[in-house]
């Protein structure tokens, strides 16, 4: 049965339940439209959004129809999405699924298939998996997001399902505490099983509210549960609250937030690509994990969240940053620590994965010219970064296939990132 209240020409806000299933709230034209929505993915922290983080995504679906997925709660977006922020769109609909058998309904089906945004409320991420992974509307939001080029995001809950490895919290909530003290307690509940096709975040676990309450020590132990089990040298991309992480088809992530008003941050996790064994210690049941290496374990990129979201990070490399600090992480005895670092070595970066490879550099220390060997490779792109990431601006002219003029550069250390199209090669020089 449905209702329908009628309050402008054009413009329908109304609510339907089927059976039970799923409840419907629409805002907005019930004609559905197609554009040509930018792709991306949108994750936020929790608690309110953030309002520039939100514009980022309702933009990239081109004035399409959003579709907002939860299985609890009720329709606290569509006035915000629909009218709230200025950006123009078609309609805004959010489909409460009430139970599993929701994705089993045509019309559930169907608005999955033709949204040019999805939005995934914060909630409770386990019923999230339960509820749909394995199912029609799981294929059809993969399908949307290879296929159509579509938006994806999400809160809290919403942003907990976007990486690959997926903290399900089936046994209850974790804290960093009892996570340390026993990565393999109960409730640290890791899943493995694929749900949401995310490039970028294919060996990455997520995680939310990460500074209420504090759930670094969590996220690290999580990340060793991946490396241990499954043998991953997994990623970890966190929120503070009121922070959002917006990540573009490029794999550019900005991070919008109210700094320096707030002390919004984003984290960006990753194993010590210097190491050449970077695995814990000791990531035994009922032991304090022990992943130290010196120290030096886990490299983190803290990232302060903007109003313009101009602070970025790139995660098609992981190593190239602006406008944040990089931290060492590790764990002694189940006890995080944490320190400031600007050594950033990553000649070992992705030593498993063919399409990297390091860079033969010579002479090395090098005062003018340094010689490069791309083994018959066509060079496409150049990126000099100084030793904590960041991009130094070189103009064109500083190099050719096999040579690159230094003569300008100041005396230091920097990393040399060389792109063909078969493979980037990297390698670390120092200027006399």
């Amino acid at each position: 049965m449905r209702i329908f209240l009628y309050i402008l020409p054009l413009i329908f806000c109304h609510t339907v339940s089927l059976a039970q299933n799923y409840t419907v709230f629409h805002t907005g034209s019930d004609k559905d439209t197609i554009t040509q929505p930018q792709g991306g993915i949108c994750m936020m922290g929790g608690s309110s959004e953030d309002d520039n983080a939100m514009r980022w995504f309702l933009n990239r679906a081109a004035g399409g129809d959003i579709l907002v997925l939860r299985t609890s709660g009720s329709n606290g977006y569509n006035n915000y999405m629909y009218s709230q922020l200025g950006v123009k769109v078609n309609s805004v609909e959010t489909i409460v699924c009430n139970n599993a058998k929701a994705s089993d309904e045509l019309y559930v089906q169907q608005k999955v298939a033709t949204a040019e945004a999805i939005w995934f409320a914060g909630g409770d991420q386990g019923e999230y998996v339960k509820y749909w992974r394995g199912t029609k509307i799981d294929s059809l939001i993969n399908d949307g997001i290879l296929n159509r080029n579509i938006v994806v995001g999400g809160t809290s809950a919403g942003m907990a399902i976007m990486g690959k490895f997926i903290y399900t919290g089936r046994n209850g909530s974790v804290t960093s505490e009892q996570a340390l003290a026993n990565p393999y307690h109960s409730r640290v509940t890791i899943d493995s099983a694929r749900f949401l096709d995310n490039h970028f975040l294919e060996d990455v676990i997520t995680d939310t509210h990460y500074d209420d309450p504090d759930r670094r020590g969590r996220h690290v132990t999580f990340m060793a549960r991946i490396m241990t089990d499954f043998q991953v040298a997994a990623k970890g991309i966190a929120c503070d609250e009121y922070t959002a992480v917006c990540i573009d088809k490029d794999g550019i992530a900005r991070v919008f937030g109210e700094y320096p008003k707030s002390n919004d941050n984003a984290y960006f996790l990753r194993p010590n690509c210097g190491l050449t064994d970077f695995s814990p210690e000791l990531c035994a049941k009922n032991q304090p994990l022990s992943w130290s290496h010196m120290d030096r374990a886990i490299w983190v990129y803290k990232v302060k969240g903007t109003k313009e979201g101009n602070n970025t990070f790139d995660l098609k490399d992981w190593i190239t940053g602006d406008g944040g600090t990089w931290e060492y992480w590790y764990v002694n005895q189940g006890s995080l620590g944490m320190k400031a670092t600007d050594q950033a070595d990553c000649l070992l970066l992705h030593r498993n994965n063919q399409s990297f490879a390091s860079l033969e550099i010579s002479p090395n220390p090098a005062s003018d010219m340094l010689k490069v060997d791309l083994h018959g490779e066509i060079l496409k792109d150049v990126k000099l970064l100084s030793p904590a990431g960041k991009v130094i601006e070189i103009p064109t002219s500083s190099f050719d296939q096999s040579l690159f003029n230094v003569s300008q550069l100041p005396a230091g250390t920097y990393i040399l990132v060389l792109t063909t199209d078969n493979r980037t090669f990297i390698g670390k020089f120092i200027k006399q």
